[in-house]
């Protein structure tokens, strides 16, 4: 399948490029911008969705071997396209996780008594590995649980495989000189209680209680935190490696503990404090726990073409093109193709890529640098393009507008006697010139009927939130988005490539080219003259 999929995209971009080579397009810059949108063509929008619709891509699910493939045949054309690797490891790809860490079950058991998770005690599964039973009868108390060249709790104490209770924060002397530092404020040690999790599994912990002297008000911070199983953006801890087990405990579970031995501890407490001495007191204390996680982890690759500017003075403002090219998979035999959703909007972006790669070896632009980014996880929340403004490969401050495809392949019943038509969301909501420059490109080249029913504040489908433009309109970005409005086989099986109007496509491909072209070339960057609302 490779194999194929190489010599069809070769064929591509060969026949892509025989259509404009050859061109004299320096004789009137208007009649270039017109040949370089005609390059963008019927049959190259169905080259390339034959392609990412076919069963082989198995519906293009994000994080499942389909989507891999998309992937590697968008990276595959823009190689082809001689465009630089600018995303991790040379590649063409921002890698994005997302992920969400829950308890499978959690148990702990001290003196024959069952505290309440969530209410006596806590634990964060982020920084907890699955821990099958285990059961001590001493657990050693700890102090403050730090090494550190003025203090050390550790100094002369073998904790190897023991359970240690420790108390947050560090010990603070007179006019709150911290004793870890010899100055005021706290240190490290504080600041993050990884550290001392961190130092426990060196040490050879098997287990630590930390005693929250904060603990009704974090527990309200954490509790939604466990409780929550949406995916969360990140790549997840590797607990295991990195941290001794834990909870955290409120002060009457820790006095639960240490029992008799009550007055020894707070004397021993004040000691670290007012001296800086360290004492550990072994603890007699029956103690199970048990712990095991629930995890799913989201990980797909945004697939980035970059074509850089010409001109020295605008080339670090940049126009981002996007479309989500992920789609839903599979459900048993059956293969969502998502021939319209979004493997439309997909062809389209690789045929507008061309189209400025064109002009830059022909030596026309564009002025600005122009991001072409294909995002997957949009079918899962919106989260590659989430990703993306979170950890932007070029700054966001110079990102001038969005341009975002997403369904542009079909016709609604609206409009089933006039397919020359687009709906166009979001142009006005942040910048009024992106709206005038959409209308003009329209209006110049492409004469499609521009329809902003779902652009209305009170549109109840709520368009404006439901794609990937909205991420970057969130960050202030003004976006525009071109969407053919819903059908009968939206998220459906038959969402498959012999029901797309190309001829429909190639129309809307060369308005996205046209006002993207405005964008990354005009000589004044597009204000943000609306206030959101």
């Amino acid at each position: 399948m490779k194999k194929v999929l190489l010599l069809l995209l070769t064929l591509a971009v060969h026949t892509a490029f025989a259509q404009y080579s050859g061109r004299n397009v320096d004789r009137d810059p208007s009649a270039s911008i017109i040949e370089l949108g005609n390059t963008i063509t019927a049959q190259e929008l169905r080259r390339h969705l034959a392609i990412l619709s076919s069963d082989e891509f198995e519906g293009r699910e994000t994080g499942q071997p389909g989507q891999k493939l998309a992937a590697e045949y968008i990276a595959g054309y823009f190689a082809e396209l001689g465009l630089p690797t600018i995303g991790e490891d040379y590649s063409y790809f921002q890698k994005i996780s997302f992920i969400s860490e829950g308890w499978e079950n959690i148990d702990l058991h001290i003196n024959g008594e069952n505290p309440k998770h969530l209410w006596d005690y806590y634990a964060l599964p982020a920084t907890n590995s699955d821990q099958e039973r285990l059961q001590v009868s001493e657990i050693t108390f700890l102090g403050y649980g730090i090494d550190d060249q003025r203090y050390s709790d550790y100094k002369g104490v073998d904790v190897k495989d023991k359970v240690i209770l420790i108390y947050d924060g560090e010990p603070f002397g007179k006019d709150s000189i911290s004793q870890v530092t010899g100055t005021a404020g706290a240190s490290d040690w504080s600041k993050d209680f990884r550290k001392k999790l961190t130092l426990a599994k060196e040490k050879g912990v098997k287990a630590v209680l930390i005693i929250d002297t904060n603990f009704k008000q974090n527990l309200r911070n954490t509790r939604r935190f466990i409780l929550n199983s949406g995916l969360n953006m990140g790549w997840g801890e590797n607990a295991a490696d990195n941290y001794a087990n834990n909870y955290f405990i409120s002060s009457a579970l820790a006095k639960m503990i240490v029992g008799e031995n009550f007055k020894k501890v707070v004397k021993a407490r004040k000691k670290m404090q007012q001296k800086g001495r360290s004492k550990s007191i072994n603890l007699s204390a029956n103690l199970e726990m048990e712990q095991h996680k629930k995890v799913r982890q989201l990980i797909g690759e945004n697939v980035m073409g970059y074509i850089e500017g010409t001109d020295p003075q605008l080339k670090d403002e940049l126009v981002i093109i996007s479309a989500h090219y992920d789609h839903i998979g599979t459900r048993g035999d059956e293969v969502f193709n998502g021939a319209d959703d979004n493997g439309s909007g997909t062809s389209t972006l690789l045929e507008v890529c061309q189209a400025f790669v064109d002009a830059k070896k022909n030596g026309v632009g564009p002025r600005r640098s122009v991001l072409v980014m294909l995002v997957s996880g949009e079918e899962k929340g919106l989260l590659g393009s989430k990703y993306y403004v979170e950890h932007p490969v070029f700054p966001l401050e110079n990102t001038v507008a969005n341009v975002n495809v997403d369904m542009v392949g079909r016709v609604d019943k609206k409009h089933a006697d006039n397919p020359n038509y687009i709906y166009v969301i979001g142009s006005n909501r942040l910048s009024t010139d992106l709206h005038r420059i959409n209308e003009g490109a329209n209006a110049r080249y492409t004469q499609l009927e521009l329809d902003y029913t779902y652009n209305a504040e009170d549109d109840p489908n709520r368009y404006y939130y439901r794609s990937d433009h909205y991420n970057f309109a969130e960050k202030g970005i003004p976006a525009i988005f071109y969407f053919n409005g819903t059908h009968e086989d939206y998220h459906r099986p038959s969402d498959t490539i012999e029901k797309i109007n190309f001829e429909k496509m190639e129309t809307i491909a060369r308005l996205v080219f046209f006002t993207s072209w405005e964008l990354s070339n005009r000589d004044e960057r597009i204000k943000v003259d609306v206030l959101k609302k």
